[in-house]
Order: structure tokens, then sequence, then C-alpha cells
């Protein structure tokens, strides 16, 4: 039992750590909420640039229909960055509290997966800004111009663009760790590469499904979310082939180790 802590603290005990540690949570939200508020023009001057290059030079605008639209855009803005910035403070504060608990076998395969997450985040929400947001807003805005004599032209709301943007970055962020969660499950005996493989087709549907889900109803980002998350699961089946290839030899190692004593 050397593996795990020796500290055994009664359950008031981790009551009062779990308050402190929920504390620094919310400490962390409202910090990072009042910074990005001080700076929600300039953060909302970045998540807006991929419409203003799809609108092109001279041309496009964003109105509000309601006077208090444009005051809580900025507040979204802020609850928005609050989240993404704090997240690896929350994470900590989980990570430490539960550490304790595990085995050392159990803390060593369970850290990569919690180091993964942001960056796994990060790639999805780079895809969604870089690339899908603005190959999308070039198909929406093609269908202005004249129609039956008149003219048709996107107006879209501040509001209503800022949410466009939030579920684009959040579909492609939180899709994006399906790895993470596919590799959890197999390292805790839930599902092995065998049945993965086996579930390749059921997959193939469930990633187009979920895309229709996710994005908006339009054929250029369901596939661009689709096509990614079929990719990530055929690397995920390649990660646990390495991974149990290695616990194999591990295994071999120790059975040897045991024989020879």
């Amino acid at each position: 039992m050397k593996d795990i802590d020796d500290s055994k603290a009664p359950l008031l005990d981790h009551l009062i750590e779990l308050r402190g540690r929920l504390l620094k949570c919310v400490y962390a939200l409202f910090i990072t909420g009042a910074i990005c508020f001080y700076f929600s023009e300039q953060l909302f001057a970045i998540l807006v640039h991929p419409l203003k290059e799809a609108f092109g030079d001279g041309g496009g605008r964003l109105v509000y229909t309601k006077l208090y639209e444009a005051f809580f855009v900025q507040v979204k803005i802020a609850v928005f960055g609050a989240f993404c910035l704090s997240f690896p403070i929350i994470a900590n504060q989980l990570w430490a509290f539960v550490a304790p608990g595990l085995y050392a076998k159990e803390k060593k395969a369970l850290l990569p997966f919690i180091i993964a997450t942001p960056f796994l985040f990060a790639m999805g929400a780079s895809l969604a800004y870089f690339v899908v947001m603005p190959t999308a807003f070039h198909f929406f805005l093609e269908f202005q111009g004249n129609s039956s004599g008149l003219q048709v032209e996107a107006l879209p709301s501040a509001d209503a663009y800022l949410g466009l943007v939030m579920q684009f970055i959040l579909a492609f962020g939180v899709s994006f760790l399906m790895p993470v969660l596919l590799m959890l499950l197999n390292r805790a005996g839930f599902v092995s590469r065998a049945q993965l493989i086996g579930m390749r087709r059921y997959m193939i549907v469930a990633a187009f499904i979920l895309a229709a889900v996710l994005t908006p109803p339009d054929v250029v980002s369901q596939l661009m979310l689709a096509l990614p998350l079929l990719a990530l699961y055929e690397i995920t089946i390649i990660a646990i082939w390495f991974t149990d290839r290695k616990q194999a030899k591990e295994l071999a190692a120790s059975e040897a180790a045991d024989a020879a004593h």
C-alpha cells in the first residue's frame, strides 16, 4: 500500500478541502472574467475577424437590434473568456483534490490525459477559427445579391454572430476531446481496440449525426467536423495499439522477472 498517499483525512477535512478548492475556482473565474470584460472590445475584434475577412474590403457590418444587446455581448465574451482562461486552474484544483486518493500507477496513467485535454480543445478551437469559420462565412455570404429585383444583404446582429462563433468553437473543441474519452474507456477496460474497430461503421454514422447537431445546418460545416472526428477515431485506434503493445511487453518482462526469482 505504499503506492497510495498515507493521508487518511476524515470526511469533514475532505469537505473543507473541497470547499477551499471550489472557492479558488470561483475566484479564478471572477478574476479572469473581469479581465476579459475590460478587454471585451479587443476580444470581440479577434472573434469578428473571420467575418470581416469574409465580407472583404469595405463591406459588411454588424448591428444590434436591442438597446442592451451590445452590453450583453460584452458580458458573454467575458464569461466565455473566463471559462477558457480559468480552465487550467480548475483542472489543476480538481487534480490536486483527486490525486491523493490515487495509486502511483493510476496517477501516471491519468496525468497524460489531463495534460492532453487543453491541447486537444485548443486544436479543435483553432481549426474552427482559422479554417471552418472563414470557409463557412464565405459560403453563407455568397447568397447576397439581387433576388427578384430586391437587394439581399447580410446584416447579422452582434449577439447572433457571437452565439454562432461560440457554437463553432465549443463544438470543435469538445469534439476533439474524443480521443481522451476513448483512451480512458480503454484503460478502464470498458472498450477494447477490437471493439472500436468493429464499431467503425457506426462511428461514421455517429460522426455525421454529431456534426449535424453541433454545427449550423450547412453541409460545409458538418463535413469539416465529421471528417476530423473520423480521423481522430482512427488515430485513437492506432494509439491504443501502441499502448496495448507496451503493456504486453511490460507484463512479459514482469512475468519473466517473477519467474527468475
